[in-house]
């Protein structure tokens, strides 16, 4: 793929996501011109609005994963694997703020795909209570709900926290609380 067309494609997908993250029903005319690029441009290389719906979310889940993979979520010392969790994800949640859960209703491949994710990271947070660094009184379910909340609100309600400094905040209370020690 040439250079060029590899930004347009870029700046498609990322301008799609953002518009559609703010209005599902944003027509693909919208997204080519927010992009900056003619709608023509997008047609040739979608050729629906569904196939682009489904490379904006093909393209968060592709980010997804390599955060799970960078994190380390297996070896490296469970803070060290959440904090580089959370470093990652920030971003990829700042950067695509669709939600993929359309995706997953209409594409097993997808969904299999997402529930996969959520498995290593499920796996990840009950390593987390095995070793001691979470309590093992508290469903998992309820565990897990609260990280994605933390990543979700230090994401888009402190969007200009850098992700280090917002990963800091969340491993922070993630692991330690808000209470008094």
């Amino acid at each position: 793929m040439r250079a060029d067309a590899a930004r347009n494609l870029s700046a498609v997908l990322r301008t799609g996501a953002r518009l559609l993250a703010e209005d599902p029903s944003t027509s693909v005319a919208a997204i080519a011109n927010a992009a900056g690029v003619d709608r023509t441009t997008v047609h040739r290389r979608f050729a629906s609005r569904e196939a682009l719906l489904t490379a904006v979310f093909q393209a968060k889940l592709d980010s997804t994963e390599q955060v799970l993979d960078e994190a380390r979520l297996t070896e490296a010392p469970v803070p060290v694997a959440l904090h580089r969790y959370a470093e990652g994800i920030i971003p990829v949640s700042r950067e695509w703020p669709v939600d993929t859960a359309r995706l997953m209703q209409q594409n097993p491949d997808a969904r299999q795909r997402r529930q996969g994710q959520s498995e290593r990271l499920n796996d990840f947070l009950q390593r987390a209570v095995d070793e001691g660094f979470l309590r093992s009184d508290v469903p998992l379910e309820w565990v897990r709900a609260v990280l994605d909340q933390l990543v979700a609100s230090a994401a888009h309600q402190f969007p200009d926290l850098a992700p280090p400094q917002a990963a800091d905040v969340v491993v922070d209370t993630f692991l330690n609380g808000l209470g008094r020690a």
